[in-house]
């Protein structure tokens, strides 16, 4: 970033709708911020709304060798306090939007100052991390520890993976506590000299589940690249189609990963300008594991592995190795080497990974059949009406799902009968063998689903609450094959 700099100190390296930064100024904000924490206490927390100081303050503590841990603004406070105990936070980085909530989680508070150092150089500390927290299936998230040495490769892979470019324009829809989007947002631009821009509305929006409003904020920004969920592709493509419009003629790549991404939808994007490469990823790898490269993507196919990874399969399981591997599980044994995904999936003879779902997420029927959930699930996904489904039936006859409308879908699904519902699941599973088509439906409001726990605030199902969720709401529109229940 110095180097960069230096060579073009007046070129923006960073923006947000209240802000811009060029290199010169956030090599000195960074400076600045990076000179008052170095008597700070070595694990630090990062909690704000996505924007320029969020990027600031995460660049100024790894110049300072902190220990990072975002605070997700969409966690709840139970999680917010679990995570300053369970990492040992002493002091939270915040902006005044969240200074209260912080103080409530138990953490000293620090407000994130944009003081400018342009005579003094900080020389970097050693000791850089980063412990991510994960909202998983359970209130109480564990956190995944990486060092610089994980991130900076990470980082470097990816930046060659998808050629990233000094004239890059990269846009920010993702909360950027994510460790994906840290390091598509902020590292490797940076390792690169392209620019970012945060929509940090947008952003906020997408960690309380809404999926709405990309075409404008693309259309707006002209952005070459940006990283997205398969949920906010599919409402980004609904909202094209619905608009007759194509997407900017400026994308040259967009990431799609953190989720199966149905055939259809990413074929539904090509066709309308969005250059979709499905990926695939974990935490626990520090986030990337591999690409569909442009040129060469394959569909079907979440791409071969980043430089220096390995990727193999030991019965049916996808295990990963390399130098991303996390350094293990916070409060457990350090540990580097394989890491076991519990993910379902192939390699082909070129190298590319394909991933078939998770081995926790198989269901075997009453009938003996096995079926994966994310397979039939990717299969209902690929229908615009639907913005979230979970499917359920172990050792039960037959399986059943629980669909929760997108925004196109609210009105179609409130006036539909079984026999249009059902219809819909069987047209969506067609070339399924029977017993993989689920024959029961339970509808959902989203604001239900995040009510009860069923969904997360940034939009993942939460497979642990399925029945519970049945069991607990007998008002739910329920369709089967046989007659509405």
């Amino acid at each position: 970033m110095r180097r960069r700099a230096v060579a073009n100190p007046d070129k923006v390296a960073i923006s947000d709708a209240r802000r811009s930064l060029t290199r010169n100024e956030l090599l000195a904000s960074i400076y600045g911020l990076a000179k008052d924490l170095e008597a700070a206490p070595r694990v630090i927390g990062l909690f704000a709304p996505n924007s320029v100081e969020w990027a600031v303050a995460l660049f100024a503590s790894a110049l300072a060798g902190k220990i990072v841990v975002p605070l997700p603004t969409f966690f709840s406070d139970e999680q917010h306090s679990h995570i300053v105990r369970d990492a040992g936070v002493e002091l939270a980085l915040v902006t005044a939007s969240t200074r209260a909530k912080a103080t409530g989680a138990g953490a000293c508070i620090r407000l994130i100052e944009m003081t400018r150092r342009q005579d003094e150089i900080v020389s970097p500390v050693e000791g850089f991390g980063q412990i991510i927290y994960t909202s998983g299936s359970t209130g109480r998230p564990k956190g995944v520890r990486h060092e610089s040495g994980q991130i900076g490769w990470s980082a470097a892979a990816l930046t060659e993976a998808i050629g990233a470019r000094e004239d890059d324009t990269y846009l920010s829809v993702l909360p950027l506590p994510l460790l994906l989007e840290s390091i598509c947002a902020l590292f490797a631009p940076a390792l690169v000299g392209a620019r970012t821009f945060l929509d940090c509305d947008l952003a906020e929006a997408v960690g309380r589940g809404a999926a709405s409003g990309l075409s404008a904020s693309f259309e707006k920004h002209r952005p070459t690249t940006s990283v997205l969920v398969p949920q906010l592709l599919k409402a980004w493509v609904g909202e094209l189609e619905a608009a007759r419009r194509r997407a900017p003629a400026s994308l040259r790549f967009v990431a799609v990963g953190g989720g199966p991404t149905p055939s259809a939808v990413a074929e539904a994007a090509w066709s309308i300008g969005i250059p979709v490469h499905e990926g695939y990823g974990l935490s626990e790898c520090c986030s990337v594991v591999s690409v569909n490269r442009a040129g060469a993507r394959r569909p079907g196919t979440v791409g071969p592995p980043l430089k220096g990874l390995l990727v193999h399969v030991e019965k049916g399981e996808i295990i990963v190795d390399g130098p991303t591997i996390m350094d293990g599980y916070l409060g457990r044994a350090r540990s580097r080497g394989p890491w076991r995904t519990r993910d379902l999936g192939g390699v082909d003879a070129d190298g590319y990974v394909s991933v078939y779902g998770r081995t926790d997420n198989l269901i075997v029927t009453a009938f003996g059949r096995n079926v994966s959930a994310e397979w039939v699930e990717t299969m209902l996904l690929a229908d615009p009406r639907i913005g979230l489904c979970g499917v359920v039936g172990h050792g039960e006859p037959h399986l059943t799902v629980f669909l929760i409308p997108s925004q196109r879908g609210v009105a179609w699904f409130s006036s539909a009968d079984a026999a249009q519902v059902i219809e819909l699941i069987r047209q969506c599973c067609r070339g399924a063998p029977d017993y993989a088509v689920p024959k029961v439906a339970k509808v959902i409001p989203l604001e239900t689903a995040l009510a009860s726990g069923l969904v997360t605030s940034n939009g993942r199902i939460v497979r642990s609450r399925l029945a519970k969720t049945a069991a607990e709401f007998s008002s739910i529109p329920t369709f089967s094959e046989r007659e509405p229940q």
